[in-house]
């Protein structure tokens, strides 16, 4: 007997078939997150089209340096939880050594699939030879910070900020789990526990953010850090990169994610045991609303 499961059933509607825009200038390659409709929600049509676009910069020699930014209001208002484009049922042409997630029981089906998506994609993102600049403007919440996470410099609007409320669904942080490797220990702690919003101010402080800009100046700033870096020698950036990551690596990062990996995922499967949803019953809408009145917005 089998203990797989007839895939299920995926009713999607995406509201475009270019959800990550590529244009190169020069040495630089702008990869931009394109659902503004959704606040760049990160769905799996997103995240293999962000692959697609890192794989293309990558194997262009004549790109020195990749900028990711959102466009839109927000950078990344996180993981795909609600809108006709959420695809979690969908099955994609898969990156990595892991199998497809469709057709697996309970808890493995989820595990399976964020194995691949969230931590998998993150890491390799992180890995990839060229220089990366985030620009975060608005909004970079939970998924988000993970897509602004993996790349080597931060630039920040005066008005974005930094949040991480999945607390408020049982779950210790998302899955690239590097709060306490972005953060010192008690800082992270607050940043989980409270799931409070974190001005870009403030994460400058921490050295989260590289620089904080008016919104105005987002680009012109990203774009000068990346004309300076593409002055500097290709395999020297590399080998920087691949020093520095080693650093964290030593420090535990890796291995700190894998631990945590295991415990998002428990949360994940308690949260189906208790109350039959693997989100604790939660969707976009909640948690926007919850995140706003928070935060004392209207």
């Amino acid at each position: 007997m089998s203990d797989l499961v007839e895939p299920r059933k995926a009713e999607i509607t995406y509201e475009t078939d270019e959800p990550v825009r590529y244009e190169r200038e020069g040495p630089i390659a702008w990869v931009t997150m394109n659902r503004p409709q959704f606040n760049n929600a990160q769905n799996s049509q997103m995240t293999y089209a962000l692959d697609d676009a890192f794989r293309r910069a990558v194997d262009d020699d004549t790109v020195k340096v990749i900028i990711l930014r959102g466009e839109g209001k927000h950078f990344s208002a996180g993981h795909d939880i609600g809108t006709p484009g959420r695809d979690v049922n969908r099955s994609f042409e898969r990156r990595l050594l892991f199998a497809d997630h469709t057709n697996k029981p309970a808890a493995e089906m989820l595990y399976t699939r964020e194995h691949e998506v969230y931590l998998g994609m993150c890491r390799r993102w992180r890995d990839l030879p060229k220089p990366t600049i985030a620009l975060v403007q608005g909004a970079c919440v939970a998924g988000g910070l993970m897509l602004a996470w993996v790349c080597d410099l931060i630039v920040a609007s005066e008005d974005a900020f930094f949040q991480d409320p999945v607390i408020r669904m049982g779950i210790p942080g998302v899955e690239y789990f590097a709060h306490a490797f972005e953060l010192p220990p008690r800082v992270a702690k607050e940043f989980i526990l409270m799931g409070e919003r974190l001005p870009a101010a403030r994460a400058e402080q921490f050295g989260m953010v590289n620089r904080t800009v008016p919104r105005s100046e987002l680009e012109a700033a990203g774009r000068a850090m990346a004309q300076r870096l593409a002055e500097q020698p290709r395999l020297g950036l590399w080998l920087t990169k691949q020093a520095v990551n080693h650093v964290e690596d030593l420090r535990g990062k890796r291995t700190a994610m894998d631990a945590h990996y295991h415990m998002h995922h428990f949360a994940h499967a308690q949260n189906d045991l208790t109350t039959g949803n693997m989100l604790g019953g939660h969707d976009a809408k909640s948690m926007a609303a919850a995140n706003k009145k928070q935060a004392g917005d209207s």
